[in-house]
């Protein structure tokens, strides 16, 4: 049995330590491979419409992973499903580090499926390692690892990239996929049952969402946000700190505060357990419409970067709750395949965001595209907020409280 005693800390338990070590090195892996190539472009090993042909690459072999990824982690035990998703990862690698532009597109998408593939079997495995009670700190120590690695990364491999080539940089992420592949511990019960076709398991998982009505409007929010919030910083916030405050140190400065309030919002949210805590996690969610509100108000760099700050809180404050109840609510066997939803719409449609987010500046201009993505950030937890068992994230303790 690996699952905790209720009343000892995550912190210290062995098993957890091993996935968080897991969790977090895939998660530096995947945040790495976009930073790195971005490096080749300024080095000029790599154009930038090559880069962006292999982060499209990576973007549907991720998105057609997740689902598989989803099904076959709860068809298999879930760390043979990590073990082989890391392989993916190690093998790939190489060959986008040191091949030519074809080639470097091809292995980008099998790459980006090792990236999704273990996505969703890395959330069903915390539930059979952490005991229920300790999950939401579990999850809170994870994305504070991930937070802290990627505030200190892009310093630390700018950096490397002095002394050694893009290339090898790309290649040493290799080791971070052996950790995610090899350190995982062995999850706890994984029931046999009986195999279906693919997508009549993957169906399944789609009823077991549709029982939980807070998790589709919860889903629904979080993917608006992706699109509307996360890719408007992502476009506009270089075009504001280069027209508006005539620095890129306003750039650096929004992206940064961005990751410390993460940090912040995983550290109070670690201990923290309001009673209503679905809608305190869609409030924190609320938090994101801050980000185009305070570029389309140009207002002071300092309120920008308070702003940022604030969003960063807020986006941890849904974050670690929304796993927890998934990880608490949704039926074990199924849980892979719920969580695999999740994945596909929130990161499926940040590049639909991005791809539509620069036309719309260019045709209709920077202030009203702030406008309608502000509106859409504030407006979509809202919502989300009106389906009843959202409150709780539960809906059987909704019942119990009606």
């Amino acid at each position: 049995m690996t699952t905790l005693p209720a009343k000892r800390s995550v912190l210290r338990d062995p098993p957890f330590l091993r996935l968080w070590l897991a969790t977090t090195s895939s998660t530096v892996a995947t945040w790495a491979l976009a930073f790195v190539l971005g490096l080749a472009v300024l080095d000029r090993t790599l154009s930038a419409s090559g880069l962006g042909a292999v982060l499209a690459a990576r973007t549907i072999g991720f998105l057609v992973a997740v689902p598989v990824g989803g099904v076959l982690a709860d068809r298999y035990p879930r760390r043979h499903v990590v073990f082989w998703s890391g392989v993916l990862a190690v093998v790939s690698t190489p060959v986008v580090a040191f091949a030519g532009l074809p080639l470097m597109i091809c292995a980008a998408v099998v790459l980006g499926a090792g990236q999704g593939a273990c996505r969703p079997a890395f959330q069903a495995l915390t539930a059979e390692v952490v005991h229920a009670s300790q999950r939401q700190q579990a999850n809170a120590a994870m994305t504070f690892a991930v937070r802290a690695s990627t505030l200190v990364a892009p310093a630390l491999t700018a950096l490397l990239a002095t002394v050694v080539s893009t290339s090898w940089l790309l290649l040493g992420t290799c080791a971070l996929w052996l950790v995610a592949a090899l350190v995982p511990p062995r999850g706890d019960g994984h029931a046999v049952r009986e195999r279906d076709k693919p997508y009549r398991e993957f169906s399944a998982g789609l009823r077991e969402a549709r029982r939980h009505p807070w998790f589709l409007a919860g889903v629904a929010a979080l993917s608006v946000t992706a699109a509307f919030g996360q890719s408007t910083i992502a476009v506009a916030l270089p075009i504001v700190s280069r027209d508006h405050y005539r620095t890129e140190a306003v750039l650096a400065a929004g992206v940064t505060a961005y990751s410390i309030g993460a940090l912040i919002g995983a550290l109070i949210i670690a201990r923290w357990r309001p009673r209503n805590q679905g809608w305190a996690a869609l409030a924190g969610l609320a938090l994101f419409g801050l980000a185009p509100l305070s570029m389309l108000m140009t207002v002071h760099p300092v309120v920008l970067v308070a702003a940022f700050v604030a969003v960063g809180v807020g986006i941890e404050l849904f974050n670690v709750p929304w796993f927890t109840a998934t990880q608490r609510e949704v039926e074990p066997d199924k849980l892979a395949r719920v969580s695999s939803l999740d994945f596909m719409f929130s990161y499926g449609l940040a590049p639909a965001g991005l791809a539509v987010i620069a036309p719309s500046i260019d045709t209709f201009g920077m202030s009203p595209v702030l406008a309608v993505c502000a509106v859409m950030c504030f407006l979509a937890p809202v919502a989300a907020a009106l389906v009843p068992s959202s409150r709780h994230l539960s809906v059987v303790r909704t019942r119990r409280s009606a």
